[in-house]
């Protein structure tokens, strides 16, 4: 069994800061490549930034600069800190995280910018 649970949604003022973090509980086996996506109403769900067992990461273009993504192996947390934030960054956001040949996925949690 492998459930994955998402903090530090909320709502903020433009310019502002939020940090996301999502634990994973799995009863065995190594973790490997960690992100975060999200998805705003009637827009697909989309890549904002994901992270290497070797901590290589890749982020969206719309998010460069402002976010940063990171990991605890010994935690087995990954992190999105989120600051610089603007209202196009209201979204669910969604934890994914792949173990062995699967991916699994967080319960989301709302992230809300006011202008």
């Amino acid at each position: 069994q492998v459930q994955l649970v998402e903090s530090g949604g909320g709502s903020v003022q433009a310019g502002g800061s939020l940090r996301l973090s999502c634990v994973v509980f799995r009863r065995t086996a190594s973790i490997g490549t960690m992100g975060w996506y999200r998805q705003a109403p009637g827009k697909q769900r989309e890549l904002v930034a994901d992270i290497t067992t070797d901590n290589s990461a890749n982020y969206a273009d719309s998010v460069k600069g402002r976010f940063t993504i990171s990991r605890d192996n010994a935690k087995n947390t990954v992190y999105l800190q989120m600051d610089s934030l603007k209202p196009e960054d209201t979204a669910v956001y969604y934890c994914k995280v792949k173990i062995i040949l699967t991916w699994y996925w967080g319960q989301g949690t709302q992230v809300t910018v006011s202008s």
